[in-house]
């Protein structure tokens, strides 16, 4: 595959991991010098940012620009992962938000805050993944993070989904806002659906689609 940059920007498909798009790129173009700048969990799609060759100097910098998200919300229940991929647990509840409720309650989370990452999440503990200690049924001891949130916007609310578009600063867990949201809320909350659609001025409408998924040959086109 001949590359006319040494950025590519990829719409990562629901299924596979950012490592997985990563083996896929070196495949296709034969570049073993290859990162990415901002891992998607396995359930979400949209943007992802890859460096190949000298480019990947620059992934620190690119990982730091503000990140911007479209997550649908479930509020009926909680999650072992804090997305749909966990075992889930639903909540008794009380009384259904209106949506008044659910704006007031957004905006709790704008600006500079704490938030506790997932448990099953990549970060290491003594040099041990988090989501490793949790499969083996520890608790991982993980620590709030600041985190800042400049926007949400709430795009559509009706019980028990709903669908917000976040822009946030690196290191933010939307499956955290989503379970945190619950919590405040008193109903459950967690992530059934996100797409990251901008990477700072790196948006969706630039992307590339990538088939990932081994014994398949993989193509690399330009989304129209």
């Amino acid at each position: 595959m001949k590359l006319t940059s040494d950025l590519l920007i990829i719409n990562k498909p629901v299924g596979c991991t950012s490592m997985d798009v990563i083996r896929a790129v070196r495949r296709l173009t034969g570049i073993k010098k290859v990162g990415h700048a901002g891992t998607l969990d396995p359930l979400a799609t949209g943007i992802l940012l890859v460096c190949t060759g000298k480019n990947t100097k620059n992934i620190s910098k690119l990982t730091d620009l503000p990140k911007t998200y479209q997550a649908i919300v479930n509020l009926s229940a909680f999650s072992e992962t804090d997305d749909a991929e966990g075992l889930i647990a639903p909540v008794n509840i009380v009384k259904i938000p209106t949506l008044d409720q659910i704006k007031a309650t957004l905006e709790n989370f704008l600006g500079e805050i704490e938030q506790l990452p997932p448990k099953y999440s990549a970060i290491k503990i003594n040099g041990e993944r988090a989501y490793n200690l949790a499969r083996q049924g520890k608790e991982p001891e993980l620590k709030v993070r600041k985190i800042t949130i400049t926007a949400i916007n709430l795009l559509a609310y009706n019980w028990p989904t709903l669908e917000i578009e976040v822009l946030c600063s690196k290191g933010t867990y939307i499956r955290s806002l989503a379970r945190d949201l619950g919590l405040k809320l008193n109903t459950g909350g967690y992530l059934q659906q996100l797409t990251r659609t901008a990477i700072g001025q790196y948006t969706l409408v630039q992307a590339q689609e990538i088939d990932v998924y081994p014994g398949k040959k993989l193509n690399l086109q330009t989304k129209d």
